[in-house]
């Protein structure tokens, strides 16, 4: 009842003037109520935290390291760096073999698990491009059948030091096995005709895939571009016409390689040039003051009974010079770990002679690198399927966008 009296007495003494103003806001301010009553309330907009722009990782990595040419000195035995690299939305294992000058049986070897076909976007996966020389009298042409590698030693000048080439290959299938030992150089060809034995031919007719008598040269030619000769009768180093078989047993005996690799060593190579094959699944080399083994796959058609003789074997590939070397370096073999490596083979270069330096530190040591071709490879990359699906793949989204509706 007070209250009330006093509001009365101020109202009273309030101007005839203020009175109608007074009033007037009270009506806006119950006006506004009721609006926001019928309205719902505007969120206030979240607070959102800067976002980095996005920047494929490997664009952050350093440009990838060609390893097909070296220089090397006499006792040196192992050349190359492995490296790793990370597998983009449209790459298979072989896409990244062909860009790193390797081949199909070397990269999925390096990776065991890791599916050839679907490897995963995002994977890291390593790039085993170090090698352990076979070992072999370095001149010429060498082959390694079990490393399914080529090595050519050109010529030495006098006061320069020797250079090596290599490349991956892909030899006879069981059945066609390449043959052993040395034989020579006797003839080059290029863009050759292919003429396939009575043999090959009979082959073929049988799986339903019948042959003619002669092949011409073109796209179709498993030859392929460049055929350097043999000693031996039928067997030929040469290209092919489907590459991604390079790296794995698929040929009748004839040395496969990449058509941009076998273009530049038929440039190199004269008639009369010595070549060596020979079948070491495991080598040995010396390498800055350790010794260091690459163990590959035992091939199915070895007569050699490695599970019962592999150390009797594995020794005596050691030659004199390492054996000398590892006395002066006052330095042992770990049996152990050879024998490891040997039952897992990874194609990688491992010490047996420093504790430090294993397989998984050989791996986080490994230089991070783009997934590219490198800068002066023999591959220009212009054939690369994976590059030509994301290439695909970026030109239907261009014209999606172009066929949306604008407003």
């Amino acid at each position: 009842m007070a209250g009330s009296l006093r509001r009365r007495a101020i109202i009273r003494r309030m101007s005839p003037i203020r009175l109608p103003l007074l009033a007037a806001a009270s009506l806006g301010a119950a006006l506004l109520t009721a609006c926001s009553l019928l309205e719902p309330p505007v969120p206030e907009p979240p607070v959102q935290e800067p976002v980095a722009p996005a920047v494929a990782p490997e664009l952050l990595l350093p440009p990838s390291i060609a390893t097909h040419r070296f220089e090397i000195s006499p006792e040196d035995d192992v050349v190359g760096q492995p490296q790793v690299v990370i597998i983009g939305e449209h790459d298979t294992l072989s896409d990244v073999a062909r860009r790193f000058n390797l081949g199909y049986d070397e990269i999925v070897r390096a990776n065991p698990g890791v599916d050839p076909w679907l490897p995963g976007v995002g994977r890291e996966v390593v790039v085993p491009t170090q090698f352990v020389l076979p070992a072999a009298e370095r001149k010429g042409i060498v082959v390694n059948l079990a490393a399914m590698r080529v090595y050519y030693f050109p010529p030495a000048k006098k006061g320069e030091p020797q250079v090596l080439y290599t490349h991956p290959i892909g030899i006879g299938k069981v059945g066609w096995s390449t043959p052993e030992g040395k034989t020579s150089v006797i003839a080059k060809e290029k863009d050759p005709v292919w003429r396939p034995t009575a043999s090959i031919r009979e082959e073929h007719r049988k799986n339903g895939d019948p042959l003619p008598a002669v092949v011409p040269a073109g796209p179709d030619n498993p030859l392929g571009n460049r055929k350097l000769t043999l000693g031996w009768a039928t067997y030929l180093i040469h290209g092919t016409n489907k590459p991604y078989g390079v790296g794995m047993r698929t040929s009748h005996g004839c040395i496969r390689m990449y058509p941009e690799d076998v273009e530049v060593l038929y440039e190199m190579i004269d008639k009369g040039t010595q070549v060596t094959v020979v079948n070491q699944p495991y080598v040995f080399g010396w390498h800055e003051g350790e010794l260091f083994l690459q163990a590959y796959d035992v091939l199915e058609d070895d007569k050699r009974d490695w599970s019962k003789s592999r150390p009797k074997i594995l020794q005596k590939t050691l030659s004199k010079r390492i054996t000398a070397q590892l006395a002066e370096s006052n330095s042992s073999i770990d049996w152990d770990r050879v024998s490891q490596i040997a039952h897992e083979p990874r194609g990688l270069v491992v010490s047996v002679s420093n504790p430090e330096h294993t397989e998984e530190s050989l791996i986080q040591s490994a230089i991070r690198v783009q997934n590219r071709v490198p800068a002066d490879a023999n591959w220009d990359g212009a054939d690369d399927p994976a590059l030509q699906k994301a290439q695909a793949d970026a030109e239907v989204k261009v014209v999606e966008q172009r066929q949306v509706p604008r407003t």
